[in-house]
């Protein structure tokens, strides 16, 4: 009896032992895919660990290679290629003739006549170029009247400044748009004999920041007027200048549903924190459906009365980091993510439509898939180690269902929190080059300005031009007519 007992203990711990490799063994290849793998998710994408080569295969083929007999070599076909693109016909058009040495024959001197044209096109670029504005305001004096007549000076975002609106924009654009460090700023004007001093181009980005913040904030109120919104939030470092080193701050994003309709608007909001009070302030006094992860910090919102909406891409990323990390796949985490798949061939089937035909779409087919899906979810659970990959993975779903169904009984809400995602990623990819924020408040500035460059972006329009072209005019004008301004289409 005694050694049956033992038996079952030392089965049931082989079995812990198993399961707690499998964790491991997931979380090793969740962790190398992130640090060496590409980022992509899709299903047909095949990850090749270049750091586990094993050298004898390599030398086995090698070998086998030279072993065997080189065919005779057929005429290849030439492959069809595609033309060159054509270049965008928006740009100048500069033209550079080119003349033969002579106008007459080489053979027998007799006069050249043109019979036609030989035209191709290169593109080509000029890097920034520094130049100067010269305005001159003649004076004009009346004899009778004995007064003095000229033209006003323009009223401009820095009054008195050296720097006209075009090189204030490019300062901007470059720091927010392009990341570049004011440093790097300054080494480029250097390079052109043009002194430009870190602490002039800080003054002018301090004095941008603080015109274009009215704009930011008419943002956030034409944001607010919206029924549905994407919410997430990427961590930054801000320097702590009383203890010699950088702590972690927040920027928490906010953009947008496209299907709700109107144009679309993303804001940054800078925060010390992670804190949900945050959220709570960024919405206070705004209704409506809230699409987030499963974050506990946006919870407290949920249950003061937004509508919680959970994202289908986060769903999926569970599934495919267990098929992923399994050496051989797993088939059911591969299940699963064909399921999801066929939830968005169905959004993909959906896109153009109108809110009423997408609503009868989802209705008629993503309503059955989701049912089914859910069916399958519970009888995997059930049998599912509890507090491993595959369980974990079924309740991330299980737990939030009717937020995760919500979308398909409407015809205007999204399946997932892509948008804001990928409202994030620049800054997220950018913050590698300027490292962290020098205060809380050029934080806030950052995240003002970059609300309005990334809104530009999301509406098509060109940010430094549109930039230049604000600052030109927000001087003078009214705050009645500040929506003018607003990086958005009507």
């Amino acid at each position: 009896m005694a050694k049956a007992q033992d038996l079952v203990n030392r089965a049931n711990r082989a079995s812990l032992l198993e399961l707690k490799n499998q964790k491991l063994t997931l979380e090793l290849a969740h962790l190398k895919r992130i640090r060496f793998g590409v980022k992509s998710e899709a299903l047909t994408a095949e990850q090749k660990n270049l750091f586990e080569d094993d050298t004898d295969q390599d030398l086995a083929a090698i070998e086998a290679e030279l072993e065997t007999p080189v065919p005779e070599t057929k005429p290849r076909t030439p492959r069809i290629r595609a033309g060159r693109q054509p270049l965008p016909g928006h740009l100048e058009r500069i033209e550079v003739r080119h003349e033969p040495e002579a106008c007459t024959c080489g053979q027998c001197q007799s006069n050249l006549v043109k019979i036609g044209e030989d035209i191709s096109e290169q593109l080509d670029i000029e890097p920034a170029r520094f130049f100067v504005l010269r305005h001159i305001r003649p004076q004009y004096a009346c004899r009778t009247c004995e007064t003095v007549t000229a033209a006003p000076v323009d009223p401009a975002v820095i009054d008195g400044g050296m720097a006209a609106p075009g090189l204030l924009a490019w300062v901007a654009t470059s720091k927010y748009l392009d990341h570049l460090p004011l440093y790097r700023l300054e080494q480029i004007a250097a390079r052109q004999q043009v002194t430009l001093a870190r602490s002039t181009l800080s003054e002018w980005i301090g004095r941008i920041g603080f015109a274009l913040q009215p704009l930011a904030d008419r943002l956030t109120e034409l944001l607010h007027q919206r029924h549905s919104l994407h919410a997430d939030e990427t961590p930054v470092q801000q320097l702590d200048p009383g203890k010699g080193k950088t702590k972690r701050a927040y920027l928490w994003a906010y953009r947008s549903n496209d299907l709700e309709g109107g144009p679309p608007i993303a804001v940054f909001d800078y925060q010390t924190s992670r804190s949900g009070k945050h959220a709570a302030a960024f919405l206070e006094g705004w209704q409506g459906t809230l699409m987030v992860d499963d974050y506990s910090g946006y919870k407290a919102l949920f249950a003061a009365g937004l509508v919680e909406q959970a994202c289908w891409a986060h769903a999926r990323r569970k599934f495919f980091d267990l098929d992923s990390g399994t050496p051989k796949g797993h088939p059911v985490a591969a299940e699963m993510l064909s399921r999801i798949a066929r939830l968005y061939e169905i959004e993909t089937q959906a896109k153009g439509h109108t809110p009423e035909e997408r609503k009868a779409l989802r209705e008629q087919e993503a309503i059955p898939e989701l049912q089914q899906l859910h069916e399958r979810l519970t009888t995997i659970r059930q049998t599912a180690a509890p507090g491993y990959g595959l369980a974990k993975a079924c309740d991330y779903l299980l737990r939030r269902w009717p937020s995760f169904t919500r979308y398909a009984q409407t015809g205007d809400l999204p399946v997932d929190n892509n948008p804001v995602e990928n409202a994030i990623r620049p800054i997220a990819l950018g913050k590698k080059n300027w490292l962290f924020a020098g205060s809380e408040r050029a934080g806030r500035r950052a995240a003002a300005i970059q609300s309005l460059l990334a809104t530009a972006k999301l509406n098509g329009l060109e940010p430094a031009a549109w930039l230049k072209s604000t600052l030109e005019k927000l001087p003078t004008c009214p705050n009645s007519r500040i929506d003018e301004l607003l990086p958005i289409k009507s």
